[in-house]
């Protein structure tokens, strides 16, 4: 704790700036530093907490009632895909003529789907119509920037392993 007038003459004699860095505390404080590198580092902080954002987008898988199973596994692993990279799900049926009159059809097969994806989601809204459509949204079991961090540890993981195998091969190469 010193004077402001004091702090300055230190500063000064350092060649260097004083910074406040918490002007919110009580007594405010400051630092002697380079504010250049400051700025610049503060920008770094920003630029790395905008990249490590991720928003969640809602996907859609559609259906129809009568969908055959195997067509009905493929939706189900693209929304396993979705639900994986931290997106969340917006279930679909689509009910043409006649199939109106049976939505408890609908909320079967959602519910079906529902319990296939359970380790990879959590139903959000539970199946409701919307017109011609019932839907249903799947929210994923993690969010979108712990999976992005998950797939990147992922990628450098096996970029190692690939360089280690490289060099192991030119090793034996060399020999």
């Amino acid at each position: 704790m010193v004077s402001i007038d004091v702090a300055l003459r230190m500063a000064a004699e350092a060649e260097l700036d004083l910074v406040e860095v918490a002007p919110n505390s009580k007594p405010p404080v400051a630092k002697i530093m380079d504010y250049g590198k400051f700025k610049y580092e503060a920008a770094q902080k920003a630029k790395e907490a905008r990249r490590n954002q991720a928003n969640t987008v809602l996907k859609e898988v559609r259906f129809r009632l009568k969908i055959d199973k195997h067509d009905y596994e493929t939706k189900l692993k693209r929304a396993i895909g979705f639900l994986s990279q931290g997106d969340k799900v917006k279930a679909m049926i689509l009910f043409r003529g006649r199939e109106q009159s049976r939505p408890e059809q609908g909320v079967r097969l959602l519910q079906q789907f529902a319990e296939d994806i359970v380790e990879y989601g959590s139903v959000e809204s539970s199946p409701r119509i919307d017109g011609r459509n019932m839907v249903m949204v799947i929210a994923p079991v993690k969010n979108k920037s712990e999976a992005k961090a998950e797939l990147n540890a992922r990628r450098a993981e096996e970029k190692a392993t690939r360089r280690a195998e490289k060099n192991v091969d030119s090793e034996a190469a060399a020999e």
